[in-house]
């Protein structure tokens, strides 16, 4: 499977069999995975990977937890801005449209939802599960850095056959999750993640994704070549130009002594 092909077939996917992974592939992936770009090479990410007795027991508790109501913990991080302002708004409000109109539930039956959403805690059936934490001590970049970690997962699983479903809804039940790993108290749960293989007989459509020219914008001709060549004032956060003689600014000399992404 080459690359592109791993990358357009990679969907969430929210229903596995119970074939058996093998511990050998999850090794694979991840070691191979390991290789993804963190700045300075910090490697902010930390991951706990499940399968057997232990998932089954995680399952086993959030399920209990569900059952009795009990609240999701206190989140730990903001999942979504208060308030989604176009086109992300109507973005999500499309994916909940198919996700669960796929499953036949109209959308003011909150408790059909509720229902559909519960699968989440059982991994959607899937017999392996990985769980990816991150330093409380970290910013920003580093849990962009996860981020690409995370896809870099996602699409070798797709190279050894296996689908995934990246879910942060394990951040609401990170409690229990933590309980179950044994994760030290300076990690904080940023998404678990269901791994397998694809139960094709249940039905689910692909969540589309927006044209190309509402997310790119391609900057081309000399017009821009010429804004772009023109050194930059020194102050409020501008790049120094660079230099006619070395080619290099003294930023660029900085990040060279640096490890890169």
């Amino acid at each position: 499977m080459d690359v592109y092909e791993a990358v357009t077939t990679r969907r969430a996917v929210r229903a596995f069999t119970d074939r058996h992974v093998p511990r050998e592939a999850l090794e694979r992936v991840l070691s191979a995975a390991a290789w993804s770009p963190s700045a300075s090479n910090l490697q902010p990410w930390h991951v706990y990977v499940l399968t057997g007795a232990p998932l089954a027991e995680l399952k086993k508790r959030a399920g209990e937890r569900l059952a009795m109501g009990d609240a999701w913990d206190e989140r730990e991080y903001q999942q979504y801005p208060p308030t989604l302002k176009s086109p992300y708004r109507e973005r999500r409000s499309a994916f909940g449209e198919q996700r669960y109109g796929a499953f036949g539930i109209p959308r003011d039956d909150l408790e059909a939802r509720q229902r559909a959403a519960a699968a989440n805690w059982q991994c959607f059936g899937a017999p392996a599960a990985l769980f990816c934490y991150i330093d409380r001590e970290m910013g920003p970049p580093q849990w962009s850095d996860v981020g690409m970690y995370l896809q870099t997962v996602m699409l070798l699983l797709r190279a050894e056959g296996l689908h995934s479903c990246a879910q942060m809804a394990w951040a609401k039940f990170h409690r229990t999750v933590t309980e179950v790993v044994s994760a030290p108290d300076e990690l904080l749960l940023f998404c678990g993640m269901s791994i397998g293989f694809e139960d094709v007989t249940v039905g689910g459509a692909r969540t589309g994704r927006a044209p190309l020219d509402e997310t790119v914008t391609f900057v081309e001709g000399l017009a821009g070549a010429a804004r772009r060549s023109r050194p930059l004032p020194f102050g409020s956060g501008a790049s120094p130009p660079w230099t006619a003689v070395t080619g290099v600014s003294e930023t660029a000399e900085s990040c060279i002594s640096s490890p890169a992404l």
